[in-house]
């Protein structure tokens, strides 16, 4: 599937034109062990000169993948979730830290996925906590700085830039997956408009962008178009504002006054 990049030159155009700079992330979803897709990933990562912070699945993660990552400078673990399993009934969204269930045994097993991947990168693992399917209760929220976590992240543009004292709210904007229909690659040309999209109401001042946008991938799934547009991607938005951004930078310029 070829996309027509047309739409998105010429929102950067723009960019150029005003002097804007992109502050962009890139984060894939569900990593438990290693595989061909993750090294697939290491190695566009490292193409790209672009981190990836890799939402680890604590409950199922192995000691393979933290010897993967010991070795893979350019991948930053952060905490997803605790299982990935869903507690909605079948009428709701699926969700792992919505009040489905008792607020304790939520914040119990977020609690237990940063003891887990602490044990398992050690100063390798970046205190983001990232809710499986991207939703999670904000009585959860709350909880999160007192076991160490100081970002949260989920999707769409944030509404603030602190999602509670302590915690920094950093999402991702661009899922290229069509989850609900062919699970390939979304029409490209929708794809590009949504980027245009995006940018253009940053450029515009109505959504913020000083919180980085960000991609997010999920490299167990993807097919061969899903990687080919998440490159061309990434490397259109370098070659024009974008700026690489990662948590632990961030962490280390301004983790003590969040």
């Amino acid at each position: 599937m070829i996309a027509d990049w047309h739409p998105l030159e010429a929102e950067l155009e723009h960019w150029q034109l005003e002097s804007l700079t992109l502050p962009m992330w890139w984060r894939d979803d569900d990593a438990v062990t290693v595989t061909l897709q993750l090294d697939t990933l290491n190695k566009m990562a490292e193409d790209l000169g672009v981190p990836v912070h890799l939402a680890v699945v604590p409950r199922d993660a192995d000691a393979d993948l933290a010897g993967f990552v010991a070795q893979a400078p350019q991948m930053i673990p952060v905490v997803h979730g605790w299982a990935h399993k869903n507690h909605a009934p079948p009428t709701e969204k699926k969700s792992e830290f919505r009040l489905h269930r008792p607020l304790s045994e939520a914040v119990e097993d977020a609690r237990h996925g940063m003891a887990r991947l602490q044990d398992l990168f050690g100063n390798r693992l970046c205190p983001m906590f990232v809710p499986p399917w991207n939703r999670i209760a904000q009585k959860v929220v709350e909880e999160l700085p007192g076991m160490g976590f100081r970002i949260l992240s989920t999707a769409t543009p944030r509404k603030a830039a602190l999602a509670a004292p302590g915690l920094l709210q950093v999402n991702t904007h661009l899922d290229p997956i069509d989850w609900k229909g062919t699970r390939g690659l979304v029409d490209p040309d929708l794809l590009v408009a949504q980027v245009v999209d995006l940018l253009k109401d940053r450029r515009l001042g109505r959504t913020d962008n000083a919180e980085a946008f960000g991609i997010l991938t999920h490299h167990l799934v993807h097919t061969p178009d899903v990687w080919t547009f998440t490159q061309s991607l990434i490397q259109r938005l370098l070659d024009g504002p974008g700026q690489v951004w990662t948590a632990t930078e961030t962490l280390n310029n301004y983790g003590d006054h969040l």
